[in-house]
C-alpha cells in the first residue's frame, strides 16, 4: 500500500513554527493542521499565539477554533478530526503540514495511541473533580500522580486538572499508568517527514519573555476578562491553558499583575522544557536550529523533497 505524506512540523513554543510551516505550505502545495491543545478553541486568540487572519491568508488552516472555551476537548477527539483533515487534504491532492507543539497530539497521530478505551468511572471522577476545587487539592492530586506515574506527572502542569485527573483514573481503573498504557497495533497509513525547530536555550527563554510582553501589548489580560464575562470558569479545560489560569486571579482576586506575569514567563519556560523532554526522545525527527542563516531553507528543502518523493 502507498502511504500518504505528512510533514510535521514541531518544537517548543516560540521556536518559529507558525513562520516555518507556512513558508512550507506555500512551497509544497500545501495545508496547516493545528496540532496546538489550546489554539482549537474559539475566542482564545491572543494568549495560544494562534495564527493571525493575515497569516493564514492564502493558506488554508484546520482545526483552529473548532470547540468552545467552556468544552472539554480530548486527545480522542484531536485524534478523530486530524485523521479526518488529513485525509481531506489528501485527496484533493495537498500535502498536511501538522504545526504545533503538542506532544501527545502529535503521538495520537503518528503512532495511534490506545486512547479513550478506558471506560470513565463517574463517581471517581466526581471524587477527583471535588479535590481538584482548591489550589491544596490539585497539589496534592499532582503529587499523587507523580508518585505513582513520574512520566505522565513530568509531561503536565500540576494545574491541567483535566488530563492530571483522568491519569489517576486510568491508574486506578486499571492498575497500569497511562504512560505504559499499551498503543494500539495499527500501522499508520501515512509517511512523515518530522521537522523539529530548536535554538539555544537561553535565546528561547529571550523570546519567550518577548512573547509574553506582546502579548500583554495586544490586550491578553481583556481578552481573559471577556472570557470571564462570558461565563467561563476558572476550572474549565480551556482556562487552564498557560496565560489564562496565571492571569485570571489578577481579576478575581486581586492579585498583583507584575506578579502574575512573572510566573507567566517562568510557566511557559517550564513548558518549553517539557516540550524539549518530549520531542528529544522521538528519533524520527530531524533538528533545525531556528536562528541559524539557512534554517529555513533547509527546511523547505526537506519539505519539498519529500513531497517530491511522493508526488508520483
Amino acid at each position: 500500500m502507498t502511504k500518504n505524506p505528512v510533514i510535521c512540523v514541531v518544537g517548543p513554543t516560540a521556536c518559529g513554527k507558525t513562520a516555518y510551516a507556512i513558508a512550507l505550505a506555500q512551497a509544497v502545495h500545501g495545508e496547516i493542521i493545528n496540532m496546538d491543545s489550546m489554539q482549537v478553541y474559539r475566542h482564545l486568540d491572543i494568549g495560544t499565539a494562534k495564527p493571525t487572519l493575515a497569516e493564514r491568508q492564502g493558506v488554508p488552516h484546520h482545526l483552529i477554533d473548532v470547540a468552545d472555551p467552556n468544552e472539554t476537548f480530548t486527545v480522542a477527539q484531536y485524534a478523530d478530526l486530524a485523521q479526518k483533515a488529513i485525509a481531506d487534504c489528501a485527496a484533493r491532492g495537498r500535502l498536511p503540514i501538522l504545526a504545533g507543539g503538542t506532544g501527545l497530539y502529535l503521538r495520537a497521530i503518528t503512532d495511534g495511541l490506545h486512547l479513550g478505551n478506558v471506560q470513565s468511572d463517574p463517581a471517581l471522577r466526581e471524587k477527583l473533580k471535588q479535590q481538584a476545587q482548591t489550589p491544596e487539592g490539585r497539589l496534592e492530586l499532582y503529587a499523587q500522580l507523580t508518585t505513582l506515574d513520574t512520566a505522565t506527572a513530568a509531561r503536565l502542569h500540576p494545574n491541567d486538572v483535566q488530563r492530571v485527573s483522568r491519569a489517576l483514573e486510568v491508574l486506578i481503573l486499571t492498575g497500569t499508568p497511562l504512560s505504559q498504557q499499551r498503543r494500539e497495533a495499527v500501522e499508520s497509513p501515512y509517511r512523515y517527514c518530522m521537522i523539529g525547530l530548536t535554538m539555544e536555550r537561553s535565546a528561547l527563554y529571550e523570546r519567550i519573555h518577548q512573547r509574553v510582553d506582546g502579548m500583554l501589548a495586544a490586550g491578553l489580560l481583556d481578552e481573559v476578562r471577556r472570557l470571564l464575562a462570558r461565563g467561563i470558569p476558572p476550572s474549565a479545560q480551556a482556562m487552564q491553558g498557560i496565560g489564562y489560569k496565571e492571569l485570571t486571579p489578577v481579576l478575581q482576586m486581586g492579585v498583583p499583575l507584575a506578579q502574575a506575569v512573572t510566573l507567566l514567563k517562568q510557566n511557559t519556560r517550564h513548558y518549553a522544557k517539557r516540550q524539549w523532554t518530549w520531542f528529544r526522545a522521538d528519533e524520527r525527527i530531524q533538528w533545525l536550529d531556528a536562528l541559524q542563516p539557512g534554517s529555513l531553507q533547509q527546511a523547505l528543502k526537506l519539505g519539498m523533497a519529500f513531497g517530491e518523493e511522493n508526488a508520483i
